[in-house]
């Protein structure tokens, strides 16, 4: 690794600093947080982050890397990494500045779709991923992102048509909808699910784990609504096919989670309660959905598409030096 002269100093920042010091780094935003057009402010401003959770690394008073994580309003604990960059060559205040960050938390990193086939997009996305790897930060998958529209071309509504093959009913209850997950994480191609099952010291409590991560993301997203949309799929012998969780994030709404359980694989039933999710997020005033699998998930990234999704970026994701159950 390279580096660069003078004295390097480490540091979160202060309320009153936090986006004048954050911001004088220049980006040209090929990669990272500023693909999202939603620029660097605390929560204090209205923004997203906290002077607390934020770091740079300063070189004779100029900052040469930063980081900031990302957390819930109302959070304990940061749970993302999600800003992450540093001056050319400086790869040495870059490895500092992620060994100083505590907690230790997942990176994910925001890409261009294709990102591999444009020189200098590759290039910065390479260089990040690098100073993570060597400050023990582990890739774990990449994932597309995905947005929803509705587009003209399709039917009045302008929403995917119903296969009609799965009968909806809500479930109030979250020690029913765990159980469900449960089932769900047997042959999962989730790699979000496979490293918590592996994390398990045996395979029931790795099950366990999958699922009740799963649960717990799906209440954090019900704190800003829509708890009652969430819906399990049943056959119409009435045998239990999956559950499909519309919700709500930050930046609006979501398909939270698409869930079939392993007996009725292979049916694409996939599609059917992607399309009753998209369905139900519109009648709720959706204009534009926001979604996610893994880039290995062929099976979901086709039920995607068929839906009409359309890919606006990609995440390179990283799980943390010790694991996330001390992120």
């Amino acid at each position: 690794m390279t580096g660069m002269t003078g004295d390097l100093v480490v540091r979160t920042l202060a309320e009153s600093e936090a986006r004048d010091v954050f911001t004088s780094l220049h980006d040209p935003g090929l990669v990272g947080r500023p693909l999202l057009g939603r620029p660097y402010s605390t929560v204090a401003e209205g923004g997203e982050y906290r002077p607390e959770w934020t770091w740079v690394a300063e070189r004779d008073g100029r900052v040469v890397a930063r980081a900031a994580c990302w957390a819930g309003p109302g959070a304990q604990q940061p749970a993302l990494l999600d800003w992450f960059d540093f001056e050319p060559g400086e790869d040495e205040a870059a490895l500092r500045l992620l060994r100083a960050l505590t907690p230790k938390v997942a990176f994910e990193l925001v890409l261009p779709p294709g990102w591999r086939t444009d020189p200098a997009v590759r290039a910065a996305a390479e260089a990040r991923i690098s100073a993570a790897t060597a400050a023990g930060w582990t890739p774990l998958v990449e994932r597309f992102r995905y947005d929803w529209t509705p587009p003209a071309a399709q039917d009045p509504e302008g929403l995917p048509e119903r296969p009609g093959r799965l009968h909806f009913r809500p479930e109030p209850d979250d020690e029913v909808i765990l159980d469900v997950l449960r089932q769900v994480q047997h042959g999962t191609l989730d790699a979000h699910a496979r490293h918590a099952l592996a994390a398990g010291d045996t395979a029931a409590a790795g099950i366990e784990r999958a699922a009740r991560e799963d649960l717990e993301h799906l209440q954090w997203m019900a704190t800003f609504g829509g708890r009652e949309w969430w819906r399990l799929a049943y056959t119409p012998d009435g045998e239990l096919a999956g559950l499909h969780v519309p919700g709500l994030i930050p930046s609006g709404y979501a398909v939270g989670f698409i869930g079939v359980v392993p007996g009725q694989r292979g049916n694409g039933y996939a599609h059917d309660l992607l399309v009753a999710c998209t369905r139900l997020l519109a009648a709720e005033g959706a204009r534009s959905i926001a979604a996610a699998t893994d880039l290995g998930n062929a099976p979901m990234a086709a039920a995607f598409a068929k839906a009409g999704y359309r890919v606006i970026q990609h995440r390179f994701c990283m799980t943390p030096p010790h694991g996330p159950e001390e992120a």
